[in-house]
């Protein structure tokens, strides 16, 4: 947080992005950890994706605004106004469920200025301007969301979408107060376009130390910022054992490994999230060296080469994310060996394990 703090100014607000379980990093622990911090306290909000999200972190005691960034079905609405939790509209049936209310939530409207996702069309701002104000609802966000905000060689289409933000606010101005918050930039739009930080930013995937695309580490220098990941991931060694050369490995039998070698077994696997693309790819850490994956990567259980590395027995710590000596391996390498982005791969950590604050 402290890095991003230093790049807006100290009138705009902050909302960490903790949707999708804090991107895997633990929801309520995540908002405890910076709601107890003094610079977040009076300007800091958080992100959330749905009601359920919200009211969990209301019954885990964090009183700090929250904004439900996805969907709330029109019966939910009862309790986001009993638990003061704003709520997100950005379509005609959205604000019709809220004006049919005797209690209504805070609510922020939504903007598609060229996401092509959630909100309302720049063609929709005759009507929506007309409902708004036969309505009395009164906004007290209005936001949008950037397509392409993270790769500095794309500044255009960006640019665009924050023309057409400003456009499109204006045009229902008269319908929406003076003090309506604006935002709309992520962690991309706050590191690469200051023009953009409004009443608020938003940011998610650097609050938790990783830079939202390879193309926007480019700015890194330039900026003089340092993110660093702040979550890791360990496990044990279950078991260990010396097979021999021809030996098939897992399910299937897919890898014979071409030595004799020594294996151990690590009770993670595709259930805990730890893709079963790994297969006879993965890397994790065991005493500060790096450790292939052996074979599939089966439900509960992965197999990993420890030939070569000295001394492993049965409950050695195992490193899935993080450092170890001087070796690390973070979700970007890991998400790169299988296809996909970090966020996917982080997210997909199963919510049932265990996270500990340090």
């Amino acid at each position: 947080m402290e890095q991003f703090l230093r790049l807006i100014r100290p009138a705009t607000r902050f909302m960490a992005v903790v949707k999708s379980n804090a991107y895997g990093h633990g929801l309520s622990l995540t908002a405890k950890v910076l709601s107890a911090d003094r610079r977040f306290t009076g300007r800091g909000w958080f992100g959330v994706d749905s009601i359920t999200e919200a009211l969990r972190l209301r019954r885990d005691g964090i009183r700090d605004p929250i904004l439900v960034l996805g969907y709330t079905l029109p019966a939910r609405l009862a309790g986001a106004f009993a638990h003061d939790i704003a709520v997100s509209a950005g379509s005609f049936e959205a604000v019709e469920a809220l004006a049919s209310r005797a209690q209504r939530p805070t609510f922020h409207i939504k903007l598609d200025t060229g996401m092509c996702r959630q909100g309302f069309l720049a063609a929709d701002m005759p009507r929506l301007a007309d409902v708004l104000r036969k309505s009395g609802l009164k906004p007290a966000g209005l936001f949008t969301h950037f397509a392409a905000a993270k790769d500095p060689d794309d500044r255009v289409s960006t640019q665009r979408q924050i023309a057409a933000f400003s456009t499109m606010a204006d045009r229902i101005g008269d319908a929406i107060h003076d003090g309506v918050i604006r935002h709309a930039s992520a962690s991309g739009g706050t590191l690469l376009f200051p023009e953009a930080h409004l009443d608020m930013v938003r940011v998610g995937m650097g609050l938790y130390g990783y830079w939202p695309s390879r193309e926007s580490r480019k700015a890194e220098q330039k900026l003089t910022i340092a993110l660093k990941p702040v979550l890791s991931w360990k496990s044990v060694v279950a078991e260990t054992k010396q097979i021999s050369k021809g030996s098939r490995v897992g399910y299937d039998g897919v890898e014979r490994v071409r030595r004799a070698t020594r294996m151990a077994v690590v009770p993670v696997g595709y259930w805990h999230g730890y893709d079963r693309g790994f297969s006879k790819k993965g890397v994790m850490l065991v005493r500060g060296r790096r450790a292939r994956v052996l074979g599939r990567v089966s439900m509960d259980m992965t197999v990993i080469d420890i030939t070569g590395i000295p001394g492993v027995c049965t409950g050695d710590e195992v490193v899935l994310i993080g450092a170890d000596g001087g070796e690390s391996i973070y979700a970007d390498e890991l998400a790169g060996m299988i296809g996909t982005t970090a966020y996917e791969f982080l997210t997909r950590i199963n919510p049932l394990i265990r996270r500990v604050g340090v």
